[in-house]
This record gives structure tokens, sequence and C-alpha cells, in this order.
């Protein structure tokens, strides 16, 4: 691993309060390595023998069963995946392939386990990391068992609106395949809820979405931060 990629890693919540002898010792066995687009990283299964760092890039989290997959998340800089499989010596629950160029930069989980054992900090750190991560199952679960399929797209725009600048236009993040596997939907149930929102001002354009007026599309979502807010 660089020396310039040091810093970049070290600046990470789940890094930075432990100490320079626990961090070196963590890092002497990295390396980083750029992969192109469509390549699987890790597969669901396999041993948890890296923590991988997405550096640069976008990576897809999915599961398949059944001769069906499904599309779990989609991670951008700086991200840290997939952590419990680490820290339980466990099998990967997601596999993991770039959506495009991506530099990821890989800690042998040997190395995370013995520091997560020795260092405070650290061992902090990761506790917060990983609640954080059971926050946000439970809110997907609760979005997924609670609300329409209409509802979940509704309020999965106006997140979008709200995690920009808060304009009514919005450029989606990712095809709408993929799209519609996060939100548990068809690619077929995803283009009709888009067609029900018309009624509510909901514009489609390609990956452009306006919301005409985001009050009525409120009144439908009925949005709660108990879902809706990833701070919370």
């Amino acid at each position: 691993m660089r020396e310039s990629d040091i810093p970049e890693i070290r600046r990470l919540p789940l890094f930075d309060g432990m100490s320079d002898a626990s961090f070196e010792q963590l890092t002497r066995g990295a390396y980083v390595q750029t992969f192109p687009p469509q390549v699987e990283l890790l597969h669901e299964g396999d041993s948890s023998d890296f923590l991988h760092i997405l550096s640069e890039g976008s990576v897809e989290l999915f599961a398949r069963w059944n001769r069906r997959e499904t599309t779990m998340a989609i991670e951008h800089p700086l991200a840290v995946f997939i952590l419990a499989a680490t820290i339980r010596d466990a099998p990967y629950l997601m596999s993991a392939r770039t959506l495009e160029k991506a530099r990821i930069i890989l800690l042998p989980s040997t190395d995370v386990r013995a520091v997560f054992a020795t260092e405070h900090a650290f061992a902090r750190a990761v506790v917060t990391e990983l609640a954080q991560s059971y926050r946000q199952v439970v809110k997907s679960s609760k979005d997924l068992r609670l609300r329409s399929s209409i509802e979940r797209l509704a309020n999965y725009l106006l997140r979008q609106r709200a995690a920009g600048s808060g304009d009514c236009a919005i450029t989606l993040a990712m095809e709408k395949r993929r799209l519609a596997s996060i939100l548990g939907m068809t690619a077929e149930n995803l283009s009709r809820a888009f067609k029900s929102l018309q009624a509510y001002g909901v514009q489609v354009d390609g990956a452009t979405v306006t919301i005409g007026d985001p009050t009525d599309l409120i009144r439908l979502a009925k949005p709660t931060p108990l879902i809706d807010d990833p701070d919370r």
C-alpha cells in the first residue's frame, strides 16, 4: 500500500480513533488493487479473508437464491464492506461486484480481528459501525413490510431529494432495474409505480425524475425519521 493511501483510510470513523501502533499493525499486510467493471470481488458463502474498503468507483452488494438475484446495496467511496463477516470470521452473506472501475483497499481479516481484540478505540468504532448497519437493516425491513410499492418509491424519491440540493429534479443514481431490486420490486412494478406517481406530480425522463409539488408526494409517502432518516 502506498504512503498516500494511509491518510485516506485513517480518516474513516472506523480507524481515526485508534493508536498509531494499532493502525500500523492493521495495515501492515494491506494492499490496493484496481478492478475493471463487472468483476465479482467476493462471493456469497466464501470465507471472509479480507476487509474491503472502497476508495474509488462503486460496488454492488447482491445475493442469489434459487436462480434469483437481488441487489442489497450500492456502495460509494469511502465505504467499508463487509465488516460483520470479517469480525465474526464467518462466511460472506452477500456477493460484491464492481459497477465501474473501482479501487479497493484490502485489509487481511486476521489482522483486523487481532487489532479488534486489543485496541479498545477500534473495538468501540466497530460496534458503532455495526450498530448503524443493524439499524439500517431494520429500517429497510420496515420499509419493505409496512409500505406499498408506490409508497416505497415515493419515500425513496423524497430521500434522494433531501440528500441532494433539495431541487425538484433528481437524477437517479443507479439503473432502474437495480433500483427496483433495492425497493423490492420487479422492473415492471417499478415502471407501474412511476406511472402511478404521475398523479402526484412526478415526471420521468430517462434517469431524471421531476417532482412537481413535493407537498403532494409527502402527503402520499408519509415519511418518518424512524424509517427514512439515515442518521437516526
